[in-house]
């Protein structure tokens, strides 16, 4: 019966407020086919958008995420996917959560839970059919709004209206659902300082202090996840202006030692900073003149080509600057050993760091930024045919020296010279 009504009302001719907002998501995604296949597949089943994709159409964010409900198993969601031919792995199924994929789209489908037990890191969880059982487990009320192919909502708990008043609500009680996954207070500040239009709640402010310790439960690779989400966020640049939301991320950050580097930045640094990842935000909050930046990389889990990029910085930040290094020659020199990337990043953290606009900086960008790395074209076979040198250690030294010579003379190196070099 409630899946007869649940076709009626996903009836196209239905408009709604968010219709075509839902109808331009469908076009480019083409995630109707999602959509079709599942409420098809029995007459209860059903299947809803939840969560961020639906809190972002509501706020008029890019929706660059999307999650969904069904109240349909885990092994029959493999099977529907499989007999329809979409590819899908099981990414989270333990928890209930396969990810479709349809061209470059990717859909993590969650089957209806709810919690038999939790712990402060993880819920132990029963699958369900129920959706207000599923909704009342969720963080918080922008959270847990549910919506069909159209856009028409569900939303047992006035997220809708929350998000629309810039409202931070916690379903139920705060302090059970922060003691249920204390990783909440960390998303309480990232969805606080990218929605929230009123002041914290004084009442809420003493809950999350009082369970701040509980963040050392969660795992650390948890930890960084999130905070990889809060700095990305279109708020985070909010966060100096707020008060109780940078205590929060000091106490449980301490590493982020220049977390003020974003306060009252210029307009430059703005646009520079919508451009960078979450290494590059890092590496500006963690580089001081000792090694806390290796103690950072020490405690969370990044990859081995994210330390050797805070390395670099840290490298040369973390010394008094030599005062060649923006020279022209010597910039060159960094684009060859480390890479354009790695070159940018060092004139983009100058730029923030400086707060004031150096005009000789952004030259020094806008310039490198258009040039290619050289090539030592000079090989190992040369040397062995022209020159009549073996394989082994002097000409790996040999060849060395002379790439040396070639990068301390700009680039170049005649004829002559060489054979110069191979006298010596």
């Amino acid at each position: 019966m409630i899946n007869i009504f649940s076709k009626i009302f996903n009836n196209k001719d239905s408009k709604n407020f968010y219709f075509t907002d839902f109808e331009n998501l469908n076009k480019k995604t083409n995630i109707e086919k999602i959509f079709n296949i599942f409420s098809n597949f029995s007459e209860t089943s059903e299947i809803r958008y939840v969560g961020g994709s639906i809190r972002k159409i509501i706020s008029k964010e890019k929706v660059d995420d999307i999650d969904l409900a069904t109240n349909i198993t885990p092994k029959i969601v493999c099977e529907i996917l499989r007999k329809n031919n979409i590819s899908f792995y099981e990414s989270g199924i333990k928890h209930g959560t396969i990810t479709a994929k349809i061209n470059d789209y990717k859909f993590e489908i969650t089957t209806l839970r709810k919690d038999i037990s939790t712990d402060g890191r993880f819920a132990k969880v029963e699958f369900s059919n129920d959706w207000y059982e599923d909704a009342s487990r969720r963080d918080f009320t922008f959270n847990a709004i549910y919506a069909d192919l159209n856009g028409n909502l569900y939303d047992p708990f006035n997220g809708k209206k929350d998000l629309e008043f810039g409202k931070v609500n916690f379903i139920g009680d705060p302090e059970k659902r922060i003691k249920e996954d204390y990783l909440r207070i960390l998303r309480y500040v990232r969805f606080f300082l990218n929605y929230s239009k009123v002041d914290h709640s004084e009442s809420l402010k003493k809950t999350i202090m009082q369970n701040l310790n509980g963040i050392s439960k969660i795992s650390s690779d948890r930890q960084l996840d999130e905070l990889k989400k809060l700095v990305l966020s279109k708020g985070f640049l909010k966060l100096s202006k707020d008060k109780f939301c940078q205590e929060i991320i000091t106490l449980l950050f301490p590493q982020l030692i220049n977390i003020n580097i974003f306060k009252n930045i210029n307009d430059i640094s703005k646009k520079i900073i919508e451009k960078k990842n979450f290494i590059f935000f890092i590496s500006l909050m963690i580089i001081d003149d000792k090694d806390n930046s290796e103690y950072f990389i020490y405690k969370y889990n990044i990859s081995n080509d994210d330390k050797k990029r805070i390395r670099f910085l840290s490298n040369i930040y973390s010394k008094n600057l030599d005062k060649n290094i923006f020279k022209e020659k010597s910039l060159w020199k960094i684009l060859y050993t480390n890479g354009k990337e790695y070159l940018i990043d060092l004139i983009d953290f100058k730029i923030i760091k400086n707060k004031k606009v150096d005009k000789n900086l952004l030259k020094l960008k806008a310039y490198f930024s258009n040039q290619e790395s050289p090539k030592f074209n000079i090989k190992a076979k040369t040397l062995i045919e022209k020159f009549n040198y073996k394989e082994g250690k002097e000409l790996g030294a040999k060849l060395k020296e002379i790439e040396e010579f070639w990068i301390e003379n700009s680039f170049r190196i005649s004829d002559q010279e060489l054979k110069k070099l191979i006298k010596n």
